[in-house]
């Protein structure tokens, strides 16, 4: 290497805060609460040979990680085939083609070729989930659908902008199909703002220590990811961890889905095997690979926070393609709860291998589910359609130091709820409850954090309710003696009588009235350890809290103090 280390640690943090101020340009741009206040959208910079990752925005979802690179790449690989026009200057190729290297279709990836003397340079890529995108139900989120067509509009990667400027025959091709369509162009046009963002950044730091310099610091720094992840794996003793992990159904069999996993640790290296896992699924819990890779990359950073994220990092990680399963979803096999809810139950499978060999690094199980409820109707006063999409935290698993976080993001994620005050401005709703799951929280001596409870109104109007969630029939997984978290919980309230959905969290198109509700409660994370060996101060603190009552307390942990 030439460089001295502090330059190139210099070019590694100008090329993190590039992909940070993506991120903070996409969100303040966008129109959509999912992505303005929820922070439902990620940013990246990705190699010009094959698409690899360089560098992602720390406040974007780490499910993306996987997800872009594959997609990247597959562009690049479509252009070299002649499959998908050549980039010039200016464009901007959009895709949420899952089979493609994506996710659900309602999560649209832009990727923009970076041009330096004639040749691209780089890619730059991110992905924001647009509130809908057609289908059969408000929001996309089908949970009987049993073909991809019934989720939404699929795009092969096309050019929306060429040259720089929104081409209006594809635009118009997209707002024909989805709803409440002029409000699309708000989130289109933050999308692509971001992406300009990141270039400017990047030319200032090409310009300042110049193109070949930086070329060498991008391969020097992924070269000391996979060092890096190496030394962390070689500390592992080798052997063969395996654990197993439950999808409550499909939403159209009402029968659990199967993840099976086998790591298998030697030498320096990880090799993932899910062979055993349930066959390809008649619903939507079907996940591509690219999701499917993405989970297990975003697991091991959850156990790895240390390493740097590149594509290095994953190099040592080999996941063998799970042909027949419902983990490598091929067309037309609907996929819309592939990145929210499927992505979580793999994590929740390498969380429970992986803490058999190292139990002072890996949590117990977290809630595992984005809790996915999509409302769309009509708002009278306002004389217009809406679609509202509603996400939810739950409690994370406990550790061999400490409980659980209490109402935290997803596992794949760094989404949050939008404030309550910001949808009850943009929706005809009330939300008439929002706290934390008291008692949710899996019992163990470090107890797992609490889910979220909320209940939402519709004021006015006519709406139709979805939802495509998990951990409905078994909660999130406690270990070495710890006990599961407390299970998904929907309740929809239609002229006052109470409506539980066959398959527990997971339905569409139930039609609501003003004055119905539908009330939600987010699973608990999972216990670590015996309960029996909780410090009695910390059960005592719990109970003056009212995180657990005294009969639960004593129920769960033996005492009540």
């Amino acid at each position: 290497m030439t460089l001295d280390a502090i330059t190139l640690s210099v070019i590694q943090a100008a090329l993190q805060q590039t992909c940070d101020e993506m991120d903070l340009a996409f969100s303040r741009a966008a129109f959509s609460p999912v992505i303005a206040e929820a922070n439902d959208r990620s940013d990246g910079i990705y190699s010009a040979v094959d698409g690899s990752l360089i560098a992602q925005g720390s406040q974007g979802l780490p499910v993306f990680v996987g997800v872009m690179q594959y997609s990247t790449k597959t562009i690049i690989g479509m252009i070299a085939d002649g499959s998908c026009l050549s980039p010039e200057e200016g464009d901007i190729y959009i895709v949420n083609d899952p089979y493609l290297g994506g996710t659900h279709l309602m999560d649209v990836r832009f990727a923009m070729p970076v041009w330096r003397n004639g040749k691209i340079f780089c890619w730059l890529s991110n992905t924001g989930h647009w509130p809908d995108i057609g289908g059969a139900v408000p929001g996309g989120f089908s949970a009987s659908a049993t073909a991809v067509e019934q989720e939404g509009l699929r795009l092969p990667p096309v050019k929306l902008f060429k040259r720089g400027k929104l081409d209006p025959e594809i635009y118009a091709i997209i707002t024909s199909n989805i709803r409440v369509a002029d409000q699309r162009i708000g989130d289109i046009r933050a999308q692509a703002a971001a992406l300009r963002v990141g270039q400017e950044r990047l030319f200032a730091i090409l310009d300042r220590y110049g193109d070949d310099t930086v070329t060498e610091a991008i391969a020097e720094l992924r070269s000391r990811a996979a060092e890096q992840m190496r030394a962390n794996i070689a500390a592992i003793p080798d052997g063969v961890y395996r654990s197993k992990a439950f999808v409550d159904s499909d939403g159209v069999v009402d029968e659990p889905l199967t993840i099976a996993l086998a790591i298998e640790k030697k030498g320096d290296g990880l090799t993932f095997d899910f062979a055993g896992s349930s066959k390809p699924c008649a619903g939507p819990m079907n996940s591509v690979l690219a999701t499917t890779l993405s989970s297990v990359y975003l697991a091991m950073r959850h156990i790895f926070p240390d390493v740097p994220i590149s594509a290095g990092a994953f190099e040592p990680l080999t996941v063998l393609k799970p042909e027949g399963t419902f983990l490598d979803a091929k067309y037309p096999r609907p996929v819309s709860g592939c990145a929210a809810e499927v992505s979580q139950r793999i994590a929740e499978a390498v969380f429970a291998a992986m803490v058999q060999a190292l139990p002072d690094k890996v949590t117990a199980a977290p809630a595992g589910s984005s809790g996915n409820f999509a409302l769309g109707g009509h708002d009278p006063v306002r004389g217009r359609d809406f679609v509202m999409y509603q996400i939810s935290g739950g409690g994370y698993g406990g550790n061999a130091g400490q409980d659980g976080l209490s109402n935290g993001c997803s596992t794949i994620g760094i989404s949050k709820s939008p404030p309550v005050e910001i949808m009850e401005q943009a929706y005809p709703v009330l939300y008439r409850h929002y706290a934390l799951r008291e008692g949710s929280g899996g019992a163990g001596k470090h107890r797992g954090g609490f889910g979220l409870a909320y209940e939402v109104e519709l004021l006015r109007g006519d709406a139709r309710a979805s939802f495509v969630m998990d951990h409905g029939r078994v909660g999130p997984q406690g270990v070495l003696g710890g006990k599961d978290g407390a299970v998904n919980k929907v309740t929809v309230f239609r002229n006052g009588e109470a409506h539980v959905p066959k398959h527990l969290s997971k339905e569409q198109d139930i039609p609501l009235q003003a004055g119905d509700r539908v009330r939600v409660e987010t699973p608990g994370g999972g216990g670590y350890g015996d309960p029996g060996e909780r410090a009695p101060a910390l059960v005592g603190q719990d109970i003056a809290m009212g995180y657990y009552t005294l009969e639960q307390a004593e129920h769960l942990f033996g005492r009540t103090r």
